[in-house]
């Protein structure tokens, strides 16, 4: 069972296969895992002592950043993500990254973004769409219509409590979907990453 897998000079973090959307273009249809990671699958969602002692085999240190990430939704497990920054940050002081669906106030049933303030350095939040209806129609949130504004508002939450915050958008889109993104990205003053598809 894969809970940390190393992409370039990032250690990454997979947590659970549990995530509230099914988007179209989702790699997870496609392979067992990716840059060359082993089975991201997971038999079991690892509890915190699993999660903390693959860490122990890991110099934390001689990585750039820390990622959660892997092959469903981190913040599904919005505590053990908390627990886990908490003994990153003990050990050392790498980056730590969370790349999110933006969901995670449904997901929940309350804000989270203030939960994560002083745990992540940075969050990257798949936008994928400039619009709700183009939204429902390519990530297919279980959430229905209530999801694109949540995830809107999640990002501006980020921006106030954890401050490095990044949209991105699968390059799939065409240039009028892209520019609309950009202009949301510009007047929520977040950085917008165009991602390649896997």
């Amino acid at each position: 069972m894969t809970i940390l897998y190393t992409i370039h000079d990032s250690l990454y973090v997979n947590l659970t296969n549990k995530c509230p959307c099914a988007c179209t273009f989702c790699v997870r249809q496609e392979s067992d895992g990716v840059h060359g990671a082993d089975n991201l699958w997971l038999n079991h969602e690892p509890s915190l002592k699993e999660v903390l002692e693959a860490f122990e085999k890991h110099d934390l240190d001689s990585y750039e950043s820390v990622v959660f990430c892997g092959y469903g939704e981190p913040l599904e497990r919005l505590d053990v993500v908390i627990q886990v920054c908490e003994y990153i940050r003990a050990k050392s002081k790498v980056k730590i990254r969370l790349n999110t669906n933006g969901l995670a106030d449904l997901i929940h049933g309350k804000e989270t973004a203030p939960l994560l303030a002083g745990k992540i350095d940075e969050v990257s939040i798949s936008l994928n769409a400039p619009n709700q209806q183009d939204y429902m129609n390519l990530v297919r949130p279980c959430f229905g219509e209530e999801a694109f504004p949540s995830l809107l508002k999640f990002g501006a939450e980020c921006k106030k409590y954890i401050g490095d915050v990044t949209f991105t958008v699968v390059d799939l889109l065409n240039r009028e979907q892209r520019s609309a993104c950009e202009k949301i990205a510009d007047e929520m003053q977040i950085k917008l990453r165009v991602r390649p598809m896997l």
